[in-house]
């Protein structure tokens, strides 16, 4: 490993790339699409790194979820995953329609002339989208950790949905456990992983050993590779 540049890796922000510079005085984090970058004055070790990240967490949250910029929502915009569709159909009218679908999903249609340039708009749409998506979750998230809650012989105390861009759910020591409602945006089996992420947090409250062998009991072997696999994923649309 090359002293002077190094990865370390988060189980809730993912992979920071370490590099030393003897210029540095302090250790400096910036955020560039999905992961977060660090320059340390030379002679720092990770175990610096790993403290910096525990006092700085909820704010290194904020910056990897502002890197992140989604595209506008304009014509041909559609998502399209197991839990949740939305899409975008022109219509005749004067007014946007929002509809919604048998499946779970919605579909807003809208006027021939809209102007997708304009910026009150865009946020008009992320927020229709965004409660779209609220209400789908609270229909599927509950009964689904329920559900596996009961497989596994595990319990909770309470489920809330909420809007977190920067973790796809939490557990509290009482056994509250909080998903976000992104989470349908997910493939199956990364939604079945985060619920019972949480539900090994109701055992382990930590990412120890311990925590790590409870969930690979739970998803057959695959926690780590699942973990893997949510990285490429963002809590955003």
């Amino acid at each position: 490993m090359d002293p002077l540049a190094y990865t370390y890796e988060d189980p809730e922000l993912g992979r920071f790339h370490i590099r030393a510079s003897s210029r540095a005085r302090r250790l400096t984090f910036r955020a560039k699409e999905r992961e977060l970058w660090v320059t340390v004055p030379a002679g720092a070790g990770v175990d610096e790194v790993k403290r910096a990240i525990e006092s700085l967490r909820p704010r290194l949250r904020t910056m990897l979820s502002a890197a992140f910029r989604p595209a506008p929502i304009g014509p041909g915009f559609r998502l399209d995953a197991p839990c949740f569709r939305f899409l975008l159909e022109e219509g005749t009218g004067k007014r946007f329609l929002l509809l919604r679908e048998g499946d779970g999903g919605a579909k807003l249609v809208y006027p021939p002339q809209t102007d997708w340039a304009d910026d009150a708009l865009q946020a008009w749409l992320r927020r229709v989208v965004t409660e779209a998506m609220r209400r789908r979750a609270k229909e599927v998230l509950p009964l689904r950790l329920e559900m596996l809650a009961r497989a596994h012989k595990l319990t909770f105390r309470t489920v809330k949905i909420n809007s977190s861009a920067g973790r796809w759910g939490s557990c509290s020591a009482r056994g509250d456990i909080n998903l976000s409602l992104y989470l349908v945006l997910l493939p199956l089996p990364l939604i079945d992983y985060v619920l019972l992420h949480e539900l090994a947090h109701t055992c382990e409250m930590n990412h120890g050993p311990r925590f790590w062998k409870l969930l690979d009991t739970l998803t057959g072997g695959r926690a780590r590779s699942l973990r893997d696999e949510l990285r490429e994923h963002r809590c955003a649309f």
